[in-house]
């Protein structure tokens, strides 16, 4: 009898054991595919002139000297953005991680203006000028059989570790390194970082066989 019950009690654990195996978050690949984007620049017009001079005397989260560049720097706390903005009106800004974050900055730009007493009557068109991403094609690579066989690359390991690479056809550059790690510029919106990392994925396996 003791020994009936002590396999059914065994039985049971295991029964259990199978249960919070599949109950467990199974754990993403270290070798996964995934990209991210880090920083968006855009341009945008405020639609009148800015006094930059009023700006950088009142304002003390900016830089100007005229002297040596004829835009002005404002710096935002949150989110943490920068903006070039120059007398005409016309604005670049980058640092933002998101189009919501990119809007929330120009927001906090024209309340700063306002403690110039300069109001901006319009919100401003933005332009999505570029878009960097950073992440990983999830394999390792070897650069000097890619920079070999791939058109459109450039690979000076002594002076750096990644090679560059334009996709053909695409608006996109990649820098990438032999850990699968990828910085991918000139795209202008999120649907095409993904879109142009799967033409890059692809390409890799073609010359990889």
């Amino acid at each position: 009898m003791a020994k009936k019950k002590k396999a059914k009690k065994s039985a049971k654990k295991k029964k259990a054991k199978k249960k919070a195996a599949k109950l467990k978050p199974v754990k993403p690949s270290k070798d996964a595919k995934e990209i991210k984007v880090v920083n968006i620049v855009v341009s945008a017009s405020l639609g009148q002139d800015i006094p930059l001079e009023k700006m950088a005397a009142t304002l003390s989260n900016t830089e100007y000297n005229p002297e040596q560049f004829p835009g002005l720097v404002i710096r935002i706390k949150e989110p943490k953005t920068s903006a070039l903005i120059f007398s005409s009106g016309k604005i670049v800004c980058t640092g933002a991680r998101s189009m919501d974050k990119v809007h929330e900055s120009i927001k906090k730009i024209i309340k700063s203006l306002e403690k110039i007493k300069v109001k901006i009557k319009e919100v401003p068109e933005v332009n999505i000028q570029n878009i960097v991403a950073a992440g990983s094609v999830g394999m390792d690579l070897n650069l000097n059989m890619l920079a070999m066989r791939l058109d459109n690359t450039e690979y000076e390991p002594e002076q750096f570790p990644g090679l560059v690479y334009k996709l053909p056809d695409q608006r996109a550059t990649f820098l990438l390194f032999s850990n699968g790690k990828v910085v991918c510029t000139g795209t202008k919106s999120e649907d095409e970082v993904h879109r142009v990392l799967d033409i890059l994925i692809e390409n890799l396996k073609k010359v990889k066989k």
